[in-house]
Order: C-alpha cells, then structure tokens, then sequence
C-alpha cells in the first residue's frame, strides 16, 4: 500500500526538485494542493494531518507553524528548514553521520535534514573528531562556496533577471561577513565541537553545486597526523556507502583545480584530501549539489530511511 506523502512548500526550489525525485514512485501517493488551496489554512492543515509523511519545504518560521498545525500522532515529519536542526527532540537527518543514525531515522517521526554547507563539513569534520584525528576544541576554520540557487527564489531572480532592482553582478560574492550563518551551530553541534567553527561562506555565479573545504596544519594537531592517517579515516568511515564516496589519493594527487559543478545533478558527496607531507599540512574538500545531497536528495534517502526502503531509491547516483 502506497503511503501518503505531502510537501508543503511544493512550488519553491526545494519543494519542486523534491517533488521530480518521488513523482512516479508507486509506493508513495505523492499530494499536493493547487495554488488557491496552498494558501488556504484549513486545507493545508488537511493535507498535513491526512499525510502519513509531511515534508516541509518552507521558511523556519512556517515549518513551526505547520508542526503545530499536526494533531495527528501518526504523521511523521521531515524539514529541510533550519528551524529544528539543533533541537534535541528531532532526529538530525544525515543517515551516514553516525553508527546508529539509520536505526534512530526508521523510528524517528520528527526529522530534520541538515544544510547544504553543513552537510560538507560534517562529512569531513565530524569523522575526524571521532577518530581524534580533530580534538573536540579545536579550531577549525571552513571555507565554501555555493551555487546561487542554494539562496532560493530571491537571490535566483538576483542573479537571472537583469531587469531586476537587486540584480547582482559579481562573478563571485563573501557573505556572512558578521560570522553568524545559520548553519554554524548545526555544524558545531552535531560535529561534537566546542567552539564555534570559523566559517567562511560564498556564492558564485552557477546555478548548482558546491564545494567545501577544511584547511588543517597537521604539524600544529595533537598526535601529528599524517595526510594518509587523514584519508584513511575518512575512507574507514565511509566504506561501502552508496553516496558518499572518498576519493583515493592516487585520483588526489594529480589534481591540479576542483570543480564546484563536479557533482551537479547528482544526489552523491565526494570527499578529497589534498595534501603535502612535508609541509605537513592538508585541504580536505567536499564537493556535492547543493540542491542534491545538499537539500531534495538528502530529504528522500531521509525518507527512504524511515520508510526501510533502499536509501538510493529515486535518487540521482
């Protein structure tokens, strides 16, 4: 029997991209409301309460609303928002973070999906604070880069339209300026950091697809670790997964530039670790989608997972 599936939010960049990776699936009954509907309170909270998923593709403030609007014990949640990343009641939607994650995903009924710029770091950050390759208080610096569309509707009419008031004309923009992105507690919280991570964003004029980069002075860590310890735990902690891959130093090593459109359209994450043994220092970069496993591919391998289906169901590897 197919299960009930709502998004609410299903006409922004989000919701739509959503939408392409579950629309044919025959075990989901995919519902959505019309325009006139989508705005329509009552309908909505119809839709959410009748939905034995609901996806909530929508600003933070609304994806709190929409949770209250839930008087159905049965519904189980799933929100790309920022709105309930560092909230202990809420399973943190990233399956290959950690050893019992799947476990906690297929009984959780409230899921949060990480950020796109989160999801780089704590593919890097977190697996070498666990192998006490990264101590918990380091700090660690992060620089990225992101598509525009990672800004959603209004930056895209920003960077596409030229008529437009605050069409923007840089090839390549830092933002964030005052250090407080919204990304950062997820990223110090479920990295098991205590200080703040220093986190360096930007965008750039492509639609899709990001990079991000940990920058670490192996001569400065505790234990002094070298550049193939660094790999090794990367590649020990993701061996065997469908969609996350570690490049292996010998496709490293002749890289000369990294694309941030490598993985664009793709649900997947590569990890690479660039680095000189006798400087003794390492660039250890995630590239993916941000619209991927950045956003609408990490939401449904998060369904997958609750659902116990095959996590890489209707994603694009």
């Amino acid at each position: 029997m197919a299960i009930r599936v709502f998004i609410d939010g299903a006409a922004g960049t989000t919701g739509l991209e959503i939408g392409e990776r579950l629309r044919g699936r025959r075990e989901i009954d995919l519902v959505s409301l019309d325009e006139k509907r989508r705005k329509d309170a009552s309908a909505r909270a119809d839709a959410l309460n009748n939905a034995d998923v609901a996806i909530l593709c929508l600003p933070d403030g609304s994806a709190r609303e929409a949770v209250m609007l839930i008087e159905n014990p049965r519904v189980r949640v799933i929100d790309p928002s920022t709105a309930h990343r560092v909230e202990e009641s809420w399973v943190f939607g990233f399956p290959e973070l950690e050893p019992k994650r799947r476990e906690e995903l297929r009984h959780a009924m409230r899921v949060t999906n990480p950020g796109c710029y989160s999801t780089g770091f704590l593919a890097i950050v977190r697996p070498l604070v666990r192998h006490g390759i990264i101590p918990p208080d380091w700090p660690v610096t992060c620089h990225a880069v992101s598509g525009y569309s990672g800004g959603g509707r209004s930056m895209i009419v920003e960077f596409e339209d030229r008529q437009a008031p605050d069409s923007g004309h840089e090839t390549f923009r830092t933002y964030s300026l005052n250090l407080e992105h919204k990304h950062v507690d997820e990223m110090q919280l479920h990295a098991g950091l205590v200080h703040r991570p220093l986190f360096a964003p930007a965008v750039g004029r492509f639609y899709r697809g990001m990079l991000v980069e940990i920058p670490l002075q192996l001569w400065a860590l505790p234990g002094n670790p070298s550049v193939a310890s660094v790999h090794d735990a990367l590649a020990d902690s993701y061996r065997g997964e469908r969609l996350i891959e570690v490049a292996p130093p010998e496709i490293a090593a002749p890289k000369k530039t990294l694309d941030a459109e490598e993985l664009k359209n793709t649900d997947r994450l590569k990890l690479y670790v660039f680095g000189n043994e006798v400087r003794r220092q390492v660039r250890i970069v995630a590239v993916l989608d941000n619209l991927g496993k950045g956003a609408a591919g990490a939401c449904v391998q998060n369904l997958n997972a609750m659902m116990g289906w095959p996590e890489a169901t209707g994603l694009i590897c």
